[in-house]
C-alpha cells in the first residue's frame, strides 16, 4: 500500500481538475483511496518524473522536460516532488 502523506493528498484535492473535469475526491480519505487504486505515485525530482516515464514506456514523442513536467497528470507538489497520476 502507497502512503500519501497530507501535503500530496491536500495538494491533489485542490488540482484535481487538472486532470479530470469532475472532482473525484472531496475529503483527503477519498484522495488517498483515488491515488491508491489508480497506482498514483510520488517522486522526489523532475529528473524522476521523466525517468518514470521512460521506465514506463511513454511515448515522449520529443517533447522537452517542461512540457513532460506540465502534463496533466504530473502534479508538482511545490515542495520539489511531483505526483504522477495515471488517468
Amino acid at each position: 500500500m502507497r502512503e500519501f502523506d497530507d501535503a500530496v493528498l491536500e495538494y491533489f484535492l485542490e488540482n484535481q481538475q487538472q486532470l479530470f473535469p469532475d472532482p473525484v475526491a472531496e475529503t483527503l480519505e477519498e484522495a488517498e483511496e483515488f491515488l491508491e487504486d489508480c497506482m498514483a505515485i510520488v517522486v522526489d525530482s523532475a529528473q524522476e518524473v521523466l525517468e518514470y516515464f521512460e521506465e514506463e514506456g511513454i511515448d515522449l514523442d520529443g517533447a522537452d522536460e517542461d512540457e513532460i513536467l506540465e502534463a496533466g497528470e504530473v502534479f508538482e507538489i511545490g515542495d520539489g516532488r511531483y505526483l504522477i497520476v495515471e488517468g
